[in-house]
């Protein structure tokens, strides 16, 4: 990638769960790619693409910036939330002025829910084994 490429394209990078995502935007059509594919492609699901287009609905826009996204690790839902979290960020970085819309929807704030770890002599995190008095 040649030097005057990379000044186009604003970085931002999502995590949710053990999802990561490192989004690029640059000003454009309104393109969305994710991992090569079509956003519908890759998010079948409706509520998966309402959530990832929710923070370009906010700042409106929409039809203004490309959006490519490398996404990776956990489920599809956990990613759909670490693309919102890295595209919200990009778009702060793109356009300072966006942060209060991005804020007030809540697409800045990481979501720190995590999967409980397993505890030693219990069956699962929470889940003990079966107690017997006699």
């Amino acid at each position: 990638m040649s030097a005057t490429a990379q000044k186009t394209f604003t970085w931002g990078t999502g995590r949710r769960k053990t999802a990561v995502a490192r989004v690029r935007i640059k000003d454009g059509t309104g393109q969305f790619i994710v991992n090569g594919l079509d956003a519908k492609e890759y998010f079948p699901l409706e509520v998966w693409l309402t959530d990832i287009h929710a923070p370009l609905k906010a700042t409106e826009m929409t039809e203004r910036v490309d959006v490519f996204v490398n996404v990776d690790g956990s489920g599809k839902s956990s990613q759909s939330g670490a693309v919102v979290m890295g595209l919200a960020r990009a778009l702060k970085a793109h356009r300072t002025d966006l942060d209060q819309a991005l804020r007030d929807g809540g697409y800045l704030t990481r979501d720190a829910r995590m999967v409980e770890r397993k505890k030693f002599g219990h069956k699962k995190a929470r889940k003990s084994f079966q107690f017997s008095k006699r």
